[in-house]
C-alpha cells in the first residue's frame, strides 16, 4: 500500500511578547471540514515550492503579513484526518517575526489574536488533538518534535512523539 499523504503547513504567529497568538476562526464557509473551530494559519504544499516558502504563502495570503523570522518546531502525521479519512502530514512552525497588518478577516474567517493561554487551557473550540501537540509548540525547549496522532471519524484515537 502506498502512503500519499496530503503535505500541509500549520503556522502560529505569535506577538514579541509571545503572549498572543494569530488565530483564524473558521467560520466563513458551510462545508467547511474546520467549521467552528480555531486554527493556526497554513494549508497545502504546491508541487513546486518547499516547505518553508509554503508557510510564508499561507501566512501572506490568509493574513497579509509576511514572515521573516520562524522556526520549525514539529511534524505530525495525521492519517485518517481528512474529509474522506485521507492522511495529512503537517510541518508546524512558530512564526516569530513578521512585517505588516494583520488581516481582520479572509475567506476562511475571522482572524484575531488569541492569549496564548487560552490556546494551551483548551479554553478555544479547536480540533481535539490540538491539546495534545500545541504545548510542544510553545515550550522552551529547541528540539523539533515528530508526532504521530491517527484520527478515526474526526477524533485522534493516538498521540505519540518523539524529540531529538
Amino acid at each position: 500500500m502506498t502512503y500519499s499523504p496530503i503535505v500541509a503547513t500549520l503556522g502560529y504567529v505569535v506577538t514579541t511578547d509571545r503572549q498572543s497568538v494569530l488565530m483564524v476562526h473558521r467560520n466563513a464557509r458551510a462545508n467547511d471540514t474546520h467549521q467552528g473551530k480555531w486554527n493556526g494559519l497554513g494549508g497545502k504544499l504546491e508541487p513546486s515550492e518547499s516547505i518553508a516558502q509554503c508557510m510564508c504563502r499561507e501566512v501572506r495570503e490568509e493574513a497579509n503579513l509576511n514572515v521573516t523570522r520562524m522556526r520549525l518546531r514539529g511534524t505530525i502525521n495525521w492519517t485518517g484526518f481528512g474529509r474522506g479519512g485521507e492522511p495529512w502530514f503537517g510541518f508546524i512552525f512558530l512564526i516569530e517575526g513578521y512585517t505588516g497588518e494583520p488581516l481582520t478577516s479572509n475567506t476562511e474567517g475571522e482572524l484575531a489574536w488569541q492569549p496564548l493561554a487560552r490556546l494551551l487551557s483548551g479554553e478555544l473550540p479547536m480540533w481535539e488533538g490540538d491539546k495534545h501537540f500545541l504545548p510542544l509548540v510553545f515550550d522552551e525547549d529547541p528540539r523539533v518534535f515528530y508526532g504521530a496522532m491517527p484520527y478515526e471519524n474526526g477524533r485522534p484515537i493516538n498521540w505519540s512523539f518523539d524529540r531529538f
